[in-house]
Protein backbone atom coordinates (compact mmCIF):
# COMPACT_ATOMS: atom_id res chain seq x y z
CA UNK A 1 0.00 0.00 0.00
CA UNK A 2 1.22 3.21 -0.88
CA UNK A 3 0.98 5.37 2.34
CA UNK A 4 0.21 9.46 1.74
CA UNK A 5 1.65 9.92 5.12
CA UNK A 6 0.09 12.81 7.30
CA UNK A 7 -0.57 14.61 3.74
CA UNK A 8 -4.46 15.13 3.11
CA UNK A 9 -5.61 14.39 -0.42
CA UNK A 10 -7.42 15.94 -2.79
CA UNK A 11 -9.17 14.21 -5.66
CA UNK A 12 -10.26 16.76 -8.68
CA UNK A 13 -12.06 16.82 -11.24
CA UNK A 14 -13.98 13.77 -12.49
CA UNK A 15 -17.62 12.91 -12.27
CA UNK A 16 -18.93 11.39 -8.85
CA UNK A 17 -21.20 8.65 -8.22
CA UNK A 18 -21.97 8.74 -4.58
CA UNK A 19 -23.18 5.25 -3.60
CA UNK A 20 -26.45 6.40 -1.57
CA UNK A 21 -28.51 6.29 -5.25
CA UNK A 22 -28.23 10.21 -6.27
CA UNK A 23 -27.51 10.80 -9.98
CA UNK A 24 -24.04 11.37 -10.93
CA UNK A 25 -22.61 14.79 -10.17
CA UNK A 26 -19.92 16.16 -11.59
CA UNK A 27 -16.90 16.24 -9.06
CA UNK A 28 -15.27 19.82 -7.66
CA UNK A 29 -12.88 18.50 -5.00
CA UNK A 30 -13.63 15.07 -2.46
CA UNK A 31 -11.12 15.47 0.25
CA UNK A 32 -9.20 12.91 2.32
CA UNK A 33 -7.82 13.33 5.90
CA UNK A 34 -6.83 10.51 7.76
CA UNK A 35 -9.19 8.03 7.36
CA UNK A 36 -12.30 10.06 6.54
CA UNK A 37 -13.70 11.90 3.88
CA UNK A 38 -13.18 15.99 5.18
CA UNK A 39 -15.23 17.07 2.70
CA UNK A 40 -16.98 17.00 -1.09
CA UNK A 41 -17.82 19.93 -3.13
CA UNK A 42 -15.82 23.38 -2.42
CA UNK A 43 -12.19 23.36 -1.24
CA UNK A 44 -12.63 23.97 2.16
CA UNK A 45 -10.64 26.76 3.98
CA UNK A 46 -6.60 25.70 4.74
CA UNK A 47 -6.68 23.40 2.29
CA UNK A 48 -4.53 24.64 -0.93
CA UNK A 49 -3.15 22.56 -3.91
CA UNK A 50 -0.42 24.19 -4.29
CA UNK A 51 1.49 23.41 -1.23
CA UNK A 52 2.71 19.97 -2.34
CA UNK A 53 4.00 19.51 1.56
CA UNK A 54 0.80 19.07 2.81
CA UNK A 55 -0.97 18.19 -0.06
CA UNK A 56 -1.62 15.39 -2.57
CA UNK A 57 -3.51 16.21 -5.73
CA UNK A 58 -5.43 13.40 -7.74
CA UNK A 59 -6.61 14.72 -10.73
CA UNK A 60 -9.74 12.58 -11.70
CA UNK A 61 -10.48 14.71 -14.73
CA UNK A 62 -12.65 12.48 -17.49
CA UNK A 63 -12.87 9.59 -15.31
CA UNK A 64 -15.31 8.62 -12.76
CA UNK A 65 -15.20 8.13 -9.01
CA UNK A 66 -17.49 5.79 -6.27
CA UNK A 67 -17.12 3.82 -3.22
CA UNK A 68 -14.75 1.23 -2.93
CA UNK A 69 -17.06 -2.26 -4.16
CA UNK A 70 -17.87 -4.40 -1.24
CA UNK A 71 -18.49 -8.02 -1.92
CA UNK A 72 -20.47 -9.69 0.96
CA UNK A 73 -20.25 -13.04 -0.01
CA UNK A 74 -16.27 -13.94 -0.42
CA UNK A 75 -14.75 -16.89 0.50
CA UNK A 76 -10.83 -16.68 1.43
CA UNK A 77 -9.86 -19.76 3.24
CA UNK A 78 -11.90 -22.53 1.27
CA UNK A 79 -8.25 -23.59 -0.39
CA UNK A 80 -8.77 -22.62 -3.80
CA UNK A 81 -7.09 -21.82 -5.72
CA UNK A 82 -4.79 -25.34 -5.42
CA UNK A 83 -1.44 -24.84 -6.08
CA UNK A 84 1.15 -27.47 -7.82
CA UNK A 85 2.73 -29.81 -5.56
CA UNK A 86 0.79 -28.42 -2.74
CA UNK A 87 -0.30 -31.42 -0.01
CA UNK A 88 -3.72 -31.86 0.71
CA UNK A 89 -5.42 -34.39 3.17
CA UNK A 90 -9.23 -35.89 3.46
CA UNK A 91 -10.19 -32.38 3.27
CA UNK A 92 -8.71 -28.54 2.74
CA UNK A 93 -5.16 -27.91 2.91
CA UNK A 94 -3.62 -27.86 6.43
CA UNK A 95 -4.42 -24.33 8.66
CA UNK A 96 -0.94 -22.95 8.50
CA UNK A 97 -0.58 -22.88 5.05
CA UNK A 98 -4.27 -22.28 4.39
CA UNK A 99 -4.20 -18.69 6.46
CA UNK A 100 -1.18 -17.72 4.46
CA UNK A 101 -3.12 -18.32 1.38
CA UNK A 102 -5.87 -16.65 2.14
CA UNK A 103 -4.44 -13.31 3.16
CA UNK A 104 -2.61 -13.84 0.17
CA UNK A 105 -6.00 -14.12 -1.89
CA UNK A 106 -7.29 -11.13 0.29
CA UNK A 107 -4.61 -8.63 -1.77
CA UNK A 108 -6.00 -9.66 -4.85
CA UNK A 109 -8.97 -8.85 -3.97
CA UNK A 110 -8.44 -5.41 -3.28
CA UNK A 111 -6.63 -5.10 -6.11
CA UNK A 112 -9.84 -5.45 -8.08
CA UNK A 113 -11.41 -2.32 -6.46
CA UNK A 114 -13.03 -4.23 -3.43
CA UNK A 115 -11.95 -2.74 -0.10
CA UNK A 116 -14.56 -4.29 1.84
CA UNK A 117 -15.73 -7.98 1.99
CA UNK A 118 -17.75 -10.31 4.02
CA UNK A 119 -16.52 -13.85 4.90
CA UNK A 120 -19.85 -16.25 5.44
CA UNK A 121 -18.18 -18.88 7.05
CA UNK A 122 -14.85 -21.27 6.41
CA UNK A 123 -12.91 -23.71 8.26
CA UNK A 124 -11.47 -23.65 11.77
CA UNK A 125 -11.38 -19.21 12.23
CA UNK A 126 -9.23 -18.48 9.67
CA UNK A 127 -10.55 -15.97 8.49
CA UNK A 128 -11.32 -14.08 11.52
CA UNK A 129 -7.28 -14.20 11.91
CA UNK A 130 -6.82 -12.88 8.54
CA UNK A 131 -9.60 -10.15 9.62
CA UNK A 132 -7.24 -9.22 12.35
CA UNK A 133 -3.76 -9.29 10.35
CA UNK A 134 -5.50 -6.83 7.51
CA UNK A 135 -6.59 -4.38 10.80
CA UNK A 136 -3.02 -4.75 12.40
CA UNK A 137 -1.47 -3.57 9.26
CA UNK A 138 0.69 -6.91 9.22
CA UNK A 139 -0.74 -7.48 5.83
CA UNK A 140 -2.73 -5.85 2.92
CA UNK A 141 -6.31 -6.87 2.21
CA UNK A 142 -9.77 -5.39 2.16
CA UNK A 143 -11.94 -4.56 5.61
CA UNK A 144 -13.29 -8.40 6.19
CA UNK A 145 -16.21 -9.01 8.58
CA UNK A 146 -15.76 -12.96 9.11
CA UNK A 147 -17.98 -15.65 10.06
CA UNK A 148 -16.25 -19.01 11.51
CA UNK A 149 -17.52 -22.46 10.29
CA UNK A 150 -21.53 -22.55 9.60
CA UNK A 151 -23.80 -24.02 11.84
CA UNK A 152 -24.84 -27.23 10.19
CA UNK A 153 -27.88 -29.87 10.29
CA UNK A 154 -28.00 -33.39 9.75
CA UNK A 155 -28.60 -32.77 5.87
CA UNK A 156 -27.26 -29.44 5.41
CA UNK A 157 -25.09 -27.99 2.91
CA UNK A 158 -22.41 -28.66 4.99
CA UNK A 159 -22.56 -31.65 6.42
CA UNK A 160 -20.42 -33.25 3.83
CA UNK A 161 -18.46 -36.26 5.23
CA UNK A 162 -20.00 -39.71 5.54
CA UNK A 163 -21.96 -40.86 8.22
CA UNK A 164 -19.48 -42.68 9.50
CA UNK A 165 -16.17 -39.99 9.41
CA UNK A 166 -18.29 -37.66 11.47
CA UNK A 167 -17.98 -33.91 11.34
CA UNK A 168 -14.55 -33.03 11.11
CA UNK A 169 -12.58 -29.97 12.26
CA UNK A 170 -11.14 -29.51 8.72
CA UNK A 171 -15.01 -28.90 7.85
CA UNK A 172 -16.77 -26.16 6.88
CA UNK A 173 -19.44 -26.75 9.09
CA UNK A 174 -20.31 -27.63 12.82
CA UNK A 175 -22.78 -30.17 13.37
CA UNK A 176 -25.91 -28.70 16.07
CA UNK A 177 -28.63 -30.66 15.85
CA UNK A 178 -30.92 -28.93 18.57
CA UNK A 179 -31.54 -25.42 19.54
CA UNK A 180 -29.47 -25.87 22.51
CA UNK A 181 -26.29 -27.30 20.26
CA UNK A 182 -26.89 -24.38 18.32
CA UNK A 183 -26.92 -21.36 20.77
CA UNK A 184 -23.73 -23.42 22.60
CA UNK A 185 -21.86 -23.03 19.31
CA UNK A 186 -22.57 -19.43 18.95
CA UNK A 187 -21.08 -18.83 22.45
CA UNK A 188 -17.83 -20.72 21.28
CA UNK A 189 -17.95 -18.77 18.07
CA UNK A 190 -18.54 -15.53 19.94
CA UNK A 191 -15.69 -16.19 22.07
CA UNK A 192 -13.05 -16.59 19.15
CA UNK A 193 -13.86 -12.86 17.55
CA UNK A 194 -16.19 -13.87 15.00
CA UNK A 195 -18.45 -11.05 13.23
CA UNK A 196 -21.46 -12.70 12.72
CA UNK A 197 -22.83 -16.50 12.07
CA UNK A 198 -23.97 -18.44 9.26
CA UNK A 199 -26.23 -20.84 9.38
CA UNK A 200 -26.82 -23.05 6.27
CA UNK A 201 -29.71 -25.09 5.25
CA UNK A 202 -29.63 -27.81 3.00
CA UNK A 203 -27.63 -27.50 -0.91
CA UNK A 204 -30.61 -27.15 -2.99
CA UNK A 205 -33.57 -26.25 -0.47
CA UNK A 206 -35.32 -29.57 -1.63
CA UNK A 207 -35.59 -29.88 2.28
CA UNK A 208 -35.24 -27.69 5.29
CA UNK A 209 -33.33 -28.73 7.68
CA UNK A 210 -33.21 -25.96 10.24
CA UNK A 211 -36.61 -25.09 11.71
CA UNK A 212 -37.93 -21.82 12.49
CA UNK A 213 -37.71 -21.85 16.40
CA UNK A 214 -33.59 -23.09 15.97
CA UNK A 215 -33.31 -19.71 13.83
CA UNK A 216 -35.17 -17.73 16.51
CA UNK A 217 -32.74 -19.26 19.24
CA UNK A 218 -29.85 -18.41 16.98
CA UNK A 219 -30.92 -14.77 16.48
CA UNK A 220 -31.79 -14.40 20.28
CA UNK A 221 -28.28 -15.79 21.37
CA UNK A 222 -26.04 -13.51 18.76
CA UNK A 223 -27.94 -10.59 18.61
CA UNK A 224 -27.24 -10.68 22.64
CA UNK A 225 -23.87 -10.59 21.93
CA UNK A 226 -24.08 -7.86 19.17
CA UNK A 227 -23.39 -10.81 16.63
CA UNK A 228 -25.19 -10.84 12.77
CA UNK A 229 -26.83 -13.83 11.68
CA UNK A 230 -27.00 -14.62 7.97
CA UNK A 231 -28.19 -18.23 6.51
CA UNK A 232 -27.84 -19.88 3.20
CA UNK A 233 -31.63 -20.81 2.19
CA UNK A 234 -32.49 -21.74 -1.15
CA UNK A 235 -36.33 -23.37 -0.22
CA UNK A 236 -39.38 -21.77 0.28
CA UNK A 237 -39.75 -22.85 3.60
CA UNK A 238 -36.03 -22.13 5.07
CA UNK A 239 -36.10 -18.67 3.47
CA UNK A 240 -40.10 -17.85 5.02
CA UNK A 241 -39.14 -18.85 8.30
CA UNK A 242 -35.51 -17.25 8.27
CA UNK A 243 -38.02 -13.77 7.87
CA UNK A 244 -39.93 -14.70 10.57
CA UNK A 245 -37.23 -15.33 12.94
CA UNK A 246 -35.63 -12.24 11.79
CA UNK A 247 -32.27 -13.10 10.52
CA UNK A 248 -30.28 -9.89 9.57
CA UNK A 249 -29.84 -11.09 6.08
CA UNK A 250 -31.16 -14.70 3.87
CA UNK A 251 -28.39 -15.74 1.57
CA UNK A 252 -29.67 -17.18 -2.31
CA UNK A 253 -33.45 -17.85 -1.57
CA UNK A 254 -34.29 -18.40 -5.25
CA UNK A 255 -36.94 -20.88 -4.74
CA UNK A 256 -38.85 -18.96 -2.44
CA UNK A 257 -42.43 -17.67 -4.03
CA UNK A 258 -44.51 -14.95 -3.66
CA UNK A 259 -45.71 -15.36 -0.78
CA UNK A 260 -42.34 -15.91 1.02
CA UNK A 261 -40.68 -13.21 -0.65
CA UNK A 262 -44.07 -10.77 0.50
CA UNK A 263 -43.15 -12.22 4.26
CA UNK A 264 -39.72 -11.17 3.70
CA UNK A 265 -40.34 -7.95 2.75
CA UNK A 266 -43.09 -7.29 5.69
CA UNK A 267 -39.78 -8.64 8.36
CA UNK A 268 -37.60 -6.02 6.83
CA UNK A 269 -35.15 -8.38 6.16
CA UNK A 270 -32.54 -8.13 3.51
CA UNK A 271 -31.44 -11.01 0.95
CA UNK A 272 -28.20 -11.61 -1.03
CA UNK A 273 -29.10 -13.80 -3.96
CA UNK A 274 -25.74 -14.44 -5.29
CA UNK A 275 -26.31 -15.04 -8.94
CA UNK A 276 -22.93 -14.58 -9.83
CA UNK A 277 -22.29 -18.09 -8.52
CA UNK A 278 -25.38 -19.49 -10.79
CA UNK A 279 -24.43 -17.54 -13.89
CA UNK A 280 -20.66 -18.62 -13.79
CA UNK A 281 -21.71 -22.14 -12.93
CA UNK A 282 -23.45 -22.23 -16.52
CA UNK A 283 -20.69 -20.32 -18.39
CA UNK A 284 -17.90 -22.66 -17.02
CA UNK A 285 -20.05 -25.54 -18.01
CA UNK A 286 -20.87 -24.65 -21.20
CA UNK A 287 -16.88 -23.98 -21.78
CA UNK A 288 -15.45 -27.29 -20.13
CA UNK A 289 -18.54 -29.67 -21.27
CA UNK A 290 -21.37 -31.49 -19.15
CA UNK A 291 -19.18 -34.27 -18.27
CA UNK A 292 -16.94 -32.34 -16.80
CA UNK A 293 -19.67 -30.33 -14.55
CA UNK A 294 -21.76 -33.59 -13.62
CA UNK A 295 -24.80 -31.20 -13.57
CA UNK A 296 -28.01 -31.06 -15.67
CA UNK A 297 -26.98 -27.64 -17.33
CA UNK A 298 -30.61 -27.54 -18.41
CA UNK A 299 -31.26 -27.59 -14.90
CA UNK A 300 -29.27 -24.36 -14.16
CA UNK A 301 -30.35 -22.70 -17.27
CA UNK A 302 -33.80 -22.91 -15.33
CA UNK A 303 -32.56 -21.62 -12.02
CA UNK A 304 -30.73 -18.61 -13.62
CA UNK A 305 -33.91 -17.74 -15.45
CA UNK A 306 -36.19 -18.11 -11.73
CA UNK A 307 -32.94 -16.23 -9.89
CA UNK A 308 -33.90 -13.48 -12.20
CA UNK A 309 -37.34 -13.46 -12.15
CA UNK A 310 -37.24 -13.46 -8.05
CA UNK A 311 -34.83 -10.25 -8.63
CA UNK A 312 -37.40 -8.05 -10.18
CA UNK A 313 -39.88 -9.48 -7.90
CA UNK A 314 -37.35 -7.90 -4.90
CA UNK A 315 -36.98 -4.94 -6.94
CA UNK A 316 -41.10 -4.65 -7.01
CA UNK A 317 -41.56 -5.36 -3.21
CA UNK A 318 -38.53 -3.05 -2.02
CA UNK A 319 -36.51 -5.80 -0.33
CA UNK A 320 -33.11 -4.34 0.34
CA UNK A 321 -30.58 -6.06 -1.99
CA UNK A 322 -27.30 -7.39 -1.00
CA UNK A 323 -24.69 -7.68 -3.47
CA UNK A 324 -22.33 -11.18 -3.27
CA UNK A 325 -20.19 -13.45 -5.70
CA UNK A 326 -19.66 -16.59 -3.77
CA UNK A 327 -15.87 -15.76 -5.16
CA UNK A 328 -13.27 -18.75 -3.96
CA UNK A 329 -16.26 -21.15 -3.40
CA UNK A 330 -14.68 -23.19 -6.45
CA UNK A 331 -11.39 -23.14 -8.25
CA UNK A 332 -13.65 -21.77 -10.81
CA UNK A 333 -14.71 -19.10 -8.82
CA UNK A 334 -11.56 -17.02 -8.80
CA UNK A 335 -10.39 -13.99 -6.73
CA UNK A 336 -10.21 -10.48 -8.50
CA UNK A 337 -12.15 -11.53 -11.47
CA UNK A 338 -16.13 -12.07 -10.49
CA UNK A 339 -16.49 -8.80 -7.75
CA UNK A 340 -18.23 -6.91 -10.11
CA UNK A 341 -20.60 -9.25 -11.96
CA UNK A 342 -23.31 -9.05 -9.31
CA UNK A 343 -24.57 -5.64 -9.94
CA UNK A 344 -24.36 -6.23 -13.95
CA UNK A 345 -26.79 -9.51 -13.22
CA UNK A 346 -29.14 -7.30 -11.31
CA UNK A 347 -29.11 -5.03 -14.22
CA UNK A 348 -29.56 -7.93 -16.78
CA UNK A 349 -32.08 -10.08 -15.22
CA UNK A 350 -33.79 -7.47 -12.87
CA UNK A 351 -34.47 -4.78 -14.52
CA UNK A 352 -32.44 -2.34 -11.46
CA UNK A 353 -30.83 0.77 -13.44
CA UNK A 354 -27.47 0.78 -12.62
CA UNK A 355 -27.59 3.45 -9.87
CA UNK A 356 -29.61 1.45 -8.19
CA UNK A 357 -26.89 -1.24 -9.11
CA UNK A 358 -24.23 0.50 -7.68
CA UNK A 359 -25.69 1.52 -4.56
CA UNK A 360 -26.87 -2.41 -4.22
CA UNK A 361 -22.98 -3.09 -4.30
CA UNK A 362 -21.72 -0.37 -1.58
CA UNK A 363 -23.98 1.35 0.58
CA UNK A 364 -26.50 -1.78 1.10
CA UNK A 365 -23.62 -4.12 1.12
CA UNK A 366 -22.19 -1.55 3.81
CA UNK A 367 -24.60 -3.06 6.44
CA UNK A 368 -22.79 -6.94 5.58
CA UNK A 369 -20.21 -5.63 7.09
CA UNK A 370 -21.41 -3.90 10.34
CA UNK A 371 -20.62 -0.38 9.09
CA UNK A 372 -23.72 0.92 7.19
CA UNK A 373 -23.38 4.04 8.70
CA UNK A 374 -19.75 4.34 7.79
CA UNK A 375 -19.11 3.00 4.56
CA UNK A 376 -20.44 2.71 1.01
CA UNK A 377 -21.44 5.92 0.59
CA UNK A 378 -19.01 8.79 -0.26
CA UNK A 379 -19.79 11.90 2.02
CA UNK A 380 -18.23 14.43 4.43
CA UNK A 381 -17.22 12.06 7.92
CA UNK A 382 -17.06 8.73 6.42
CA UNK A 383 -14.54 6.22 5.58
CA UNK A 384 -12.46 7.08 3.12
CA UNK A 385 -12.92 4.25 1.00
CA UNK A 386 -12.96 5.10 -2.87
CA UNK A 387 -12.05 3.81 -6.43
CA UNK A 388 -11.75 5.86 -9.72
CA UNK A 389 -12.71 4.24 -13.02
CA UNK A 390 -11.81 5.18 -16.64
CA UNK A 391 -15.15 4.32 -18.25
CA UNK A 392 -18.75 5.54 -17.21
CA UNK A 393 -20.53 2.17 -14.60
CA UNK A 394 -23.62 4.26 -15.19
CA UNK A 395 -23.71 4.49 -18.86
CA UNK A 396 -22.60 0.54 -18.49
CA UNK A 397 -22.83 -1.41 -15.28
CA UNK A 398 -20.60 -4.16 -17.04
CA UNK A 399 -17.24 -2.07 -16.41
CA UNK A 400 -16.80 -2.68 -13.18
CA UNK A 401 -16.33 -6.55 -13.65
CA UNK A 402 -13.19 -7.48 -13.89
CA UNK A 403 -10.93 -4.49 -12.44
CA UNK A 404 -10.60 -3.63 -16.40
CA UNK A 405 -11.30 -0.40 -15.83
CA UNK A 406 -9.83 0.48 -12.43
CA UNK A 407 -7.51 3.27 -11.98
CA UNK A 408 -6.99 3.67 -8.74
CA UNK A 409 -8.18 2.34 -5.43
CA UNK A 410 -7.91 4.15 -2.06
CA UNK A 411 -8.84 2.08 1.14
CA UNK A 412 -8.95 3.56 4.44
CA UNK A 413 -7.35 6.96 2.98
CA UNK A 414 -4.20 5.39 1.36
CA UNK A 415 -3.50 4.92 -2.24
CA UNK A 416 -3.40 1.07 -3.23
CA UNK A 417 -0.15 -0.18 -5.21
CA UNK A 418 -1.73 -1.61 -8.23
CA UNK A 419 1.36 -3.44 -9.40
CA UNK A 420 2.64 -4.72 -5.82
CA UNK A 421 1.14 -8.18 -5.94
CA UNK A 422 3.89 -9.88 -8.62
CA UNK A 423 2.63 -13.53 -8.18
CA UNK A 424 -0.86 -14.60 -9.06
CA UNK A 425 -2.38 -17.66 -9.26
CA UNK A 426 -0.60 -21.14 -11.14
CA UNK A 427 1.72 -19.40 -11.10
CA UNK A 428 4.06 -20.94 -8.45
CA UNK A 429 6.45 -23.67 -9.37
CA UNK A 430 7.66 -26.42 -7.58
CA UNK A 431 11.32 -27.76 -8.06
CA UNK A 432 11.78 -31.25 -6.99
CA UNK A 433 14.17 -32.36 -7.96
CA UNK A 434 16.42 -29.70 -5.72
CA UNK A 435 13.70 -29.12 -3.10
CA UNK A 436 13.42 -25.56 -3.77
CA UNK A 437 10.30 -23.40 -4.46
CA UNK A 438 10.70 -20.98 -7.16
CA UNK A 439 8.42 -18.21 -8.01
CA UNK A 440 7.76 -17.52 -12.08
CA UNK A 441 7.07 -14.13 -12.03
Amino acid sequence: MSANGDKTVVIQGGTLIDGAGNAPAENDALVIEGNRIRSIGPLPAGVDPANPDNIEVIDASGHWIMPGLIDAHTHLSYGHPKLPGEARGGGTTRPEFNTIRAAWNAQKVLRAGVTAISVPGGPWFTDVAVRDAIRLGLVEGPRVFAAGRMIATYGSIEDEEPSWVGTSDHSLGTLCNSAAEMVKEVRRQAKHGVDFVKMADSRSGDTQCISQAEMEAVVAEAHRRNIRVAIHSRGAGSTRDAALAKLDWIIHADLAGDAELEAVAEAGVRVMPTATFVERLLIWGREVGQDVVQIDLTHIERRMEKMGEMLQKLRALGVTVLCGTDSGNYPWMPYGELHGNEPDILVRYGGYTPIEAISCATRNNAFAIGLEDDLGVLAEGRLADVIVLDADPVDDISVLKGGAHLVMVIKDGHVVDLDRLAVKAGELKFKAESGRRDRAV
